[in-house]
């Protein structure tokens, strides 16, 4: 995690990406000794292409899985990267990125116990090296091994009882490095494992390699560790983006965790002193078996906490304090409830512990530019050490305890496909592990299933074919129905799909799918974000069947087939114009690759466009490119849409989202605005973050003035529009003089989903009732011809997240309740502005809220 909660951190979503395909059984197999295109990964997908664009808003990305049936070692020559002199790691005396490959390359060649294989490509293009140590396996061996592994996961009660996996399934044990750029010794410890492996001639490593294969991701976040950023190349903190997926670097990591299945993982962060070993203080995420996780995480924490101190660091000689495990020395505050961070995510995909670890000395941010060269090598080497010892005792642990780890892996699974509940936390379901309480008690009521239903009461096709495409992206089973069924009384038609609940990954199929809930009452801090839902801000109709009533099917007996993708969304009436909604962001995208063909489309009255039947055969391609559906209209719509390019002064997931919609943008700052702009590149201004208007200066005021045709230009500019989200956009609004408004706070520190209700129209047409928050925001005072789009719902418009009253009382949910959340206008001088006190583009994750800025870009663009 690295630091203490973050402000507003961009992460991101990206709609299905890299789907597990099986082949065919028809598939011709793959000799052992065929030739192979570099590089290749166990079970991945396309590992170039796929794992550098994967699936966004506006593409998919997949491929057919690649039988696992190749023997260990595998030896990759990996392409030496040129030598990069300004790479950050180098002034702490770390290993820069260019230096990898080689260094891999030799470890490969000093016996046969390494393979390195390549994950996928970070967003900079960049290649992510996976290391196997074990010990050497036959083809045929592997293929034992992969049976038994699908086996623990596929029939679990079955694997519980193999007498094969007992004695000779090796464990899986995943270490994953540097997935903040700038958080940076993790990869060194694991270089310096991987040799003491690949060389070691004791009984105890041969032992050790024999029942266990050990997995290393050398640097999750090389774009970061070169540019000593957190960030990867796009801006994006990827250990927020679990559960979403948006960047090629995390959807890398979840490949490896669906292929590998890991029981045991550590992730590698700093910098807390003393180093901080999860597992965490409350609250727990409900959509675990944590008792069966707690056990084992705190007993390998122990073992970890043991290393670290017995390297004899001290306060008073190094600088370095004793370990801390959050779940026995803190209250709250560090907690593993939402699943955007790698070892919350893996717990899902069969890990049974799974842990950040925080190295204690800070060399990164202002201690990397202010401390000496030598102290900063000090600290480093310090960190290494200690990324080093958990390594090692993680080994050990997992060693001693295979048998019981493998079966708690299997227990996992096997509750999940039986359908069974979840067992509190207690002194008696968790034996050894001290100080639990009620607080610690967190567990949900899995429902049966869940169906996202086809035809007339589905809001969006082509949001419900991105939703299941992430769903299985993420290994959960969904079936697609042959025929029309009746499940809890209600029928739904062919084409639905139903997601059975009785599966072994009902885990992460939970915390994708259900609404989550409101745990505002239960701590009164969070580390990051409490709310998440994609069954409510995907943009697709989720149906949660709780029981199976009398004369309904059960969900396992629905004549469905399991599928590997969606089915196809797309579709062009064959005659007439055509009407696009704009209610999901593949139809802005399908809408802006048109308008920048130079096709005239105009705007409907409720804000969709009006695609003339000259530009059918151009529809074609784009309903097959994104899955969006253009019908037959007779409108002609009321005014003339035009391609959109935006002046932005936002986070990076913005950026990236306004560019998934198929948006221009120009990133802009008072430092740009103030060098002397050219307004008339751009036909609207979007604020979010980043831009004051108290500090552009005279110049760049009188050029934004006669864009927006403000001030002593009033009525002489265009009046160019603004679209404005959050506090900084609702502040350059009101400094601006626009849209009369006046933009109340709530609680800064408030997230998660909303009930909103919305009056449709230009912005909310076609949204969902639901919402997202980061320190929201309402509207009051509106002036004369302010338009309220959408408002909170009444009473406690929160549905999971969590949000309180301020220390003084206000700010809570009840005093947003009815109160406007986003609003539109034209401004006396003529400016069109949009204000947004929601987060519709938080960290590139609600698809389904994209749509809202998306038009009202295209309303402020006039």
């Amino acid at each position: 995690m690295g630091i203490p909660r973050p402000l507003l951190l961009t992460t991101a979503v990206t709609a299905g990406a890299l789907l597990l395909a099986p082949l065919p059984a028809s598939a011709a197999p793959v000799r052992e000794d065929a030739p192979r295109p570099h590089p290749v990964r166990e079970r991945g997908t396309q590992p170039d292409a796929a794992a550098r664009t994967g699936t966004t808003a506006t593409g998919s990305g997949g491929g057919a899985a690649l039988p696992d049936s190749r023997a260990y070692p595998r030896r990759t020559v990996l392409d030496t990267p040129p030598e990069n002199p300004a790479d950050r790691s180098i002034k702490l005396g770390l290993a820069p990125y260019h230096s990898l490959a080689p260094r891999l390359n030799a470890l490969q060649k000093l016996g046969n116990r390494v393979s390195v294989e390549v994950a996928g490509r970070s967003a900079g293009g960049h290649e992510l090296y996976l290391v196997t140590v074990t010990a050497p396996e036959s083809a045929r061996e592997v293929r034992e091994q992969r049976r038994m592994r699908e086996l623990i996961e596929s029939a679990p009660a079955l694997a519980a009882k193999d007498r094969r996996i007992k004695s000779s399934y090796k464990t899986p044990v995943f270490i994953n490095n540097n997935i903040h750029g700038n958080e940076w010794e993790g990869t060194d410890a694991a270089l310096k494992l991987i040799e003491e492996l690949a060389k070691a001639k004791d009984s105890g490593t041969a032992g050790l390699l024999a029942s266990n294969r050990i997995y290393l991701n050398v640097t999750a976040n090389p774009d970061g560790r070169i540019a000593g950023t957190r960030a990867n190349s796009n801006g994006f903190d990827l250990n927020r983006d679990f559960i979403t997926g948006s960047q090629p670097e995390s959807r890398a990591v979840r490949r490896i965790g669906i292929d590998k299945q890991p029981a045991v993982m550590l992730d590698l962060h700093g910098y807390v002193n003393g180093t901080l070993i999860e597992p965490t203080t409350p609250p727990h995420g409900e959509n675990y078996e944590y008792d069966l996780f707690l056990k084992n995480a705190y007993a390998n924490a122990l073992g970890m906490e043991k290393a670290v101190n017995g390297l004899g660091y001290t306060s008073g000689k190094d600088g370095v304090n004793p370990a801390v495990i959050p779940f026995r020395d803190q209250q709250e505050g560090w907690d593993d409830w939402p699943p955007i961070f790698t070892p919350q995510y893996m717990a899902f995909q069969g890990a049974v512990a799974s842990h950040t670890v925080e190295f204690p000395m800070r060399v990164n941010n202002s201690s990397y530019d202010s401390l000496p060269v030598t102290e900063l090598r000090r600290r480093s080497a310090i960190n290494t050490d200690i990324a080093g010892a958990v390594m090692r005792a993680t080994l050990k642990w997992t060693g001693e305890h295979r048998t019981s780890v493998l079966a708690d892996q299997i227990e996992t699974f096997r509750r999940g496909a039986a359908g069974e509940a979840q067992r509190p936390v207690s002194e008696q379901t968790v034996p050894g592990v001290p100080g639990i309480g009620p607080e610690d008690v967190y567990t949900t009521d899995f429902p049966r299933a869940y169906v996202i239903p086809a035809g007339a009461g589905q809001r969006s096709a082509t949001a419900a074919a991105r939703l299941v495409d992430h769903l299985v992206a993420n290994d959960v089973r969904v079936r697609r129905a042959s025929s029309g069924f009746r499940l809890a009384g209600t029928w739904y038609p062919a084409g639905s799909y139903v997601v059975d609940m009785h599966q072994a990954k009902r885990g992460v199929a939970n915390v994708i799918l259900d609404a989550g809930r409101d745990i505002s009452a239960d701590v009164s801090t969070m580390y990051d974000i409490s709310g998440w839902s994609l069954g409510l801000l995907w943009g697709a109709s989720v149906d949660k069947v709780r029981k199976v009533s009398g004369g309904s099917y059960a969900p396992g007996l629905v004549p469905a087939r399991t599928v590997s993708a969606a089915a196809p969304t797309g579709q062009v009436s064959p005659a007439g114009d055509l009407r696009l909604r704009l209610d999901d962001p593949k139809e802005l995208a399908a809408l802006n690759s048109l308008l920048a063909q130079g096709v005239k489309v105009r705007r409907a009255a409720d804000g969709s466009a009006i695609v003339p039947a000259s530009a059918r055969q151009r529809a074609a391609v784009l309903a097959d490119r994104h899955g969006v559906a253009f019908t037959a209209t007779k409108e002609k719509g009321t005014g003339a849409l035009h391609r959109t390019r935006v002046a932005a002064a936002v986070t990076s997931g913005e950026v990236f989202a306004l560019r998934e919609m198929g948006f221009e943008v120009v990133p802009v700052s008072a430092a740009t605005l103030n060098a002397g702009f050219d307004w008339s590149s751009v036909d609207v201004l979007f604020v979010s973050s980043g831009l004051r208007y108290a500090d552009l200066d005279a110049a760049a005021r009188t050029a934004l003035g006669s864009f927006l045709g403000t001030g002593a230009n009033a009525g002489t500019g265009n009046g160019g529009g603004l679209v404005a989200l959050g506090a900084a956009g609702a502040a350059f609004n009101t400094a601006a003089g626009l849209l009369p408004a006046t933009a109340v706070a709530g609680n800064g520190d408030a997230n998660g989903v909303v009930r909103v209700v919305n009056t449709g129209g230009t912005v909310t047409g076609g949204a969902p009732a639901h919402s997202f928050v980061y320190s929201p925001l309402w509207f009051t005072e509106l002036g004369s011809g302010v338009r309220v789009d959408q408002a909170y719902g009444t009473g406690n418009p929160l549905v999971s997240g969590h949000w309180r009253a301020t220390e003084n009382g206000t700010g809570a949910p009840g005093d947003a309740a009815g109160r406007a959340s986003v609003v539109s206008g034209t401004s006396a001088t003529g400016a069109r502005v949009t204000l947004f006190g929601t987060e519709p583009l938080f960290r590139d994750h609600p698809k389904g809220l994209f749509p809202q800025v998306g038009r009202a870009l295209l309303a402020a663009a006039g």
